[in-house]
């Protein structure tokens, strides 16, 4: 059973299960609880997937993306403790926000900047949400949490919202200018999807997991400048590399992450996780699902 409102996936990304007769796909959202009470009906285990991400459109429009992630998770959590159904839930490496201790640990200190920033609205959220499965999980919700760091691969919206890896490969693919924020050196970890599925799966089945929070991620750091280099030769494209300001995209009063890079021990020791697909792999299988999708 898969619950979705599409407001920003799409159904080309699963309409390849719709002839399964174990798929079952139901339109709508996490915030009606009549709609989650009947997705949930006869399930063991919930993936808790579901959120409104994207910088540009968190920033855009913090009031749907607030009440999105806290209201929707908190319907999900509600139903889920009622019916005694595990839940993973799906957090995110913005969680740790300005933090200077790289790589974040999970019991490391959030550092954010002020309300009146609305970038930082998506980390509260879902701090908030976190703070509700840990909640629950005392009252005895079996839960486990992962943050994701970057999460990249085929399906992803070419439009990237919020993806770094989409938004360069659609752009050298097409011969514009790959647009690098400011002087690019700030860093990331890019996990490929195959590994986040892993680790999800294993946060979600290895009973040790309940009432724990884990980084799934690479461990590798990498420069978004880098990035850019790396997917321009890859792709083999003559775009020229160009620097933006922030505010010319997201408007003024932005802040960004400097280095966003997870320490990836807890999870290698207790879910038997470790990141295995290099960026540049990775890289090659999702620049050659992009260029079949521009061919279609």
């Amino acid at each position: 059973m898969v619950l979705d409102d599409f407001s920003l996936g799409k159904m080309e990304n699963v309409e390849h299960n719709l002839s399964n007769p174990s798929f079952h796909l139901v339109e709508g959202s996490i915030t009606d609880p009549a709609t989650v009470a009947r997705v949930m009906e006869g399930c063991e285990l919930i993936y808790h997937l579901a959120a409104r991400v994207g910088i540009k459109y968190i920033v855009d429009n913090p009031l749907r993306g607030i009440l999105t992630n806290v209201v929707g998770t908190e319907t999900v959590l509600k139903e889920a403790y009622r019916r005694g159904t595990k839940v993973l839930f799906a957090s995110t490496s913005e969680i740790y926000g300005k933090g200077q201790a790289v790589p974040f640990r999970e019991d490391g200190d959030r550092v954010l900047g002020p309300t009146t920033v609305h970038r930082w609205s998506y980390s509260s959220a879902k701090a908030i949400d976190e703070h509700l499965a840990l909640a629950y999980s005392r009252e005895g919700l079996r839960v486990a949490i992962v943050r994701y760091f970057n999460s990249y691969g085929p399906r992803l919206d070419p439009i990237g919202y919020g993806s770094v890896v989409a938004k360069f490969i659609t752009q050298a693919l097409a011969g514009q200018p790959i647009t690098v924020h400011e002087d690019g050196k700030q860093s990331r970890s890019f996990t490929f999807v195959d590994d986040t599925i892993e680790g999800t799966i294993l946060a979600a089945t290895t009973p040790g997991a309940e009432g724990q929070v884990f980084n799934v991620g690479n461990g590798r750091e990498v420069t978004v400048l880098e990035l850019a280099q790396m997917v321009k030769t890859l792709t083999g494209s003559s775009s020229r590399i160009d620097h933006i300001r922030y505010s010319d995209f997201f408007g003024p009063n932005f802040e960004d992450i400097p280095r966003r890079v997870p320490d990836v021990e807890k999870a290698r020791r207790v879910l038997g996780f470790e990141a295995g697909v290099p960026l540049e792999e990775g890289l090659k299988i999702t620049i050659a699902w992009m260029r079949r999708k521009q061919d279609d």
